[in-house]
């Protein structure tokens, strides 16, 4: 039986996502295991760099498989490297202390590697059993006909919408307040606020089953 961990809203939270993924590891105790990223790696946290570079090591060694989604404050950061948003706008999002971990006065620093990782980054990825994804769905729309916007940055009426989608929907962006995730019937929301204070949660999946079988947290 191979495993599936999902982690969401890392934040430059780096000691907290060395810890989750030692944790997971620890519990797939051998069994094949595929990791699931779900965006906002950068911004607000210390360590946004470390995280990154973390992430590319992780993506480069055997035999884990490691899927890391585009969230929105990875797409924040790539408008403004492209010119095409104020700068301004993402230091307010936290990017200032992202080009802090990076001894950067601007995005023209960022090393071109981790540029061109966050271009990289995927938006989503359907297993079959599961649609993992930043932010969430546009429940009017179906799976294969999202838009980008909406994968990134919608909270309703996603999060409020209770019908079935053929898939349950495993993701972040909105922070739960509680600390614990948010398993509802069509949905799992994984956000328990890692940068602000709150643990950083994997969910852990089977093959066989849609539902999570476990929670680990690192604090």
């Amino acid at each position: 039986m191979s495993l599936t961990c999902a982690i969401a809203d890392i934040h430059g939270s780096l000691p907290k996502l060395r810890r989750l993924v030692e944790l997971c590891q620890q519990y797939a105790d051998g069994r094949p295991t595929t990791f699931i990223f779900l965006g906002d790696y950068i911004d607000r946290g210390a360590d946004s760099a470390g995280v990154i570079s973390y992430l590319i090591d992780l993506q480069s060694r055997p035999p884990d498989r490691v899927i890391a989604l585009k969230g929105n404050h990875e797409a924040v950061a790539l408008a403004v490297i492209d010119g095409t948003m104020p700068a301004d706008v993402w230091r307010d999002q936290g990017g200032a202390a992202t080009l802090q971990s990076y001894a950067a006065a601007n995005d023209g620093e960022l090393p071109p590697l981790h540029v061109a990782w966050l271009r990289s980054l995927p938006l989503s990825h359907d297993d079959g059993y599961r649609f993992f994804v930043h932010a969430g769905i546009d429940p009017q729309r179906p799976l294969d006909a999202q838009r980008e916007e909406d994968l990134f940055w919608i909270r309703e009426p996603f999060l409020s919408d209770r019908r079935a989608y053929g898939r349950l929907i495993v993701h972040g962006h909105t922070p739960l307040a509680s600390g614990q995730p948010d398993l509802r019937t069509n949905r799992l929301n994984l956000d328990t606020g890692a940068v602000f204070g709150g643990p950083l949660t994997a969910a852990v999946f089977t093959d066989t089953d849609v539902g999570p079988i476990a929670f680990l947290r690192a604090d």
